[in-house]
């Protein structure tokens, strides 16, 4: 976000702004306010977000220890709330040194990828049905760069040994 601004502000070192350059920043103010009301939207919803998602899993995985869906849901409690700062931030390097760097290590010494899985796809749609759709989209490219990230090669790779068992 700071970098959107600097770059006008730059341009402008040696001159005012022209008329392209104020439209520039009013685009970005607009964009920075929708996504401000985006991160207000999901700090205010989080537990009606995350209530019914880890109600499903408890039903989608019976065998599965509560304790372990409770890991899940603050790793995805993490994800959602660094990927709306890095969202606020327009800013995926942050997001990715924030969270996924040390949240890959952890999914993958738990073996929790099904329910992670599962989890990332409720919340999706969750996120997808609650959400305006310009909002959702400022969001989703977060929600796809940690699915893709934490997930998306381990379930592969997980499906492959539960093959192999079989």
């Amino acid at each position: 976000m700071q970098i959107d601004f600097d770059n006008v502000f730059y341009q402008a070192e040696d001159h005012y702004l022209q008329a392209s350059e104020i439209n520039l920043l009013k685009d970005q103010i607009t964009v920075l306010g929708k996504r401000l009301e985006t991160y207000k939207w999901l700090r205010d919803q989080e537990i009606a977000i995350f209530q019914p998602i880890a109600d499903q899993l408890l039903m989608d995985f019976p065998e599965q220890n509560p304790q372990v869906i409770e890991l899940a849901i603050k790793h995805w409690l993490g994800v959602m709330r660094y990927g709306a700062m890095a969202m606020l931030l327009n800013n995926p390097e942050y997001f990715r040194h924030r969270v996924l760097e040390w949240l890959t290590d952890m999914i993958d010494a738990h073996e929790m990828v099904s329910i992670e899985q599962r989890l990332y796809e409720l919340l999706e749609s969750n996120l997808e049905n609650e959400l305006e759709s310009d909002k959702f989209d400022l969001l989703k490219p977060f929600l796809t760069q940690a699915q893709t990230t934490l997930l998306e090669n381990k379930n592969t790779f997980e499906n492959l040994i539960v093959g192999e068992k079989s």
